[in-house]
Order: structure tokens, then C-alpha cells, then sequence
């Protein structure tokens, strides 16, 4: 008889979600504001995207929009201390996966931005999870993925593609 994966079915503001619970990633710190929430599954949105949902599954009304920032710049490296690779459980580099979260306004796509602050590191062998909070960083809080070098765009700079629109649909 084969072996079934065991599934937890969650009502998400996405919709419904069955998540494999061999994939759940376990943030035993949880995530800054979030402390009480330790188990999390990654949802991917569309193949071809860089966006993914870190969904909580204690917690459904949770999801935070992350992508992984190299998609949108080269030149970004994370500090982790000793403490951190040890509750992380790393054994090499190519372990852990680098993550960070996503704002975008609503009606402003063109304002959507990155924050390079508070990564949220992933090592995927070992489904554990931990945000990993940057000081003395030369990174910003909000880069902004449509903006020359991570800057504000300036006003008038063209909206991303399926942005025109957008704000008198919102209005009516």
C-alpha cells in the first residue's frame, strides 16, 4: 500500500489551500510581529514569478507576499552570525534560501517595494525558517523594484505593464 502524504486544508484569503505538511517550514523564533506563528508553507503564485506567499497554516488569515530579492538586483548579501546557521542547521551556502518581503500600495504598483532589512532566510533541506533582522545594513528598507538603482520612480515614469487602470477601477 503506498504511503499517503499527509495534507491540512486551509480556507486562505487566496482561497482554499491544501498544503503537503512534509513541506512545512518550521520559523522556531517565528517572524518579527508574527512571533506566535511558527509553521509556514511557501505558495507559489505563477511559474513564470518571482512573487510566492509564505502562508501561515496556524494562522490562515496570514500570507506575506516574498520574493527572492536576486531576481531584481545582483548585489545583495545577508549577514548570519554563528547563532543564526546553528538554529538554521547549515552545513554550506548553497543550503539556504534568501527571501524578503513585498509591499505594494494598493492603487501604486509602480511603488512596489522591497525590503532588503529583514530577510527572511530558508535552508530547504531541513524545512527550518528564520527572519534575520540587518543592522548597520547598506541596504534599504524599501527598495523599489521599479525605480532606477532601487530609488522612489520619479513622477510621470511609465506604470508596469497591467497597471493602467488600475486606480479608476479601484474608485468605482
Amino acid at each position: 500500500m503506498a504511503d499517503r502524504k499527509e495534507e491540512k486544508v486551509i480556507q486562505t484569503r487566496l482561497g482554499t489551500l491544501a498544503v503537503d505538511m512534509e513541506r512545512v517550514i518550521t520559523f522556531p523564533r517565528g517572524l518579527i510581529g508574527f512571533e506566535d506563528c511558527k509553521q509556514f508553507s511557501l505558495v507559489q503564485l505563477r511559474e513564470d514569478s518571482p512573487f510566492l506567499i509564505l502562508q501561515s497554516i496556524t494562522h490562515p488569515e496570514l500570507g506575506l507576499l516574498v520574493a527572492d530579492p536576486f531576481s531584481f538586483m545582483r548585489d545583495y548579501n545577508v549577514k548570519l552570525g554563528n547563532a543564526e546557521q546553528k538554529i538554521l542547521q547549515l552545513e554550506s551556502a548553497e543550503q539556504v534560501a534568501v527571501l524578503v518581503t513585498v509591499n505594494i500600495p494598493q492603487g501604486r504598483p509602480e511603488l512596489t517595494a522591497l525590503n532588503l532589512t529583514g530577510p527572511i532566510m530558508v535552508n530547504y533541506q531541513a524545512r527550518i525558517g528564520l527572519q534575520v533582522p540587518q543592522v548597520d545594513t547598506k541596504y534599504p528598507s524599501r527598495y523599489y523594484i521599479h525605480g532606477e538603482n532601487g530609488e522612489m520612480p520619479k513622477p510621470g515614469a511609465p506604470r508596469p505593464a497591467g497597471a493602467e487602470g488600475k486606480d479608476r477601477e479601484e474608485e468605482s
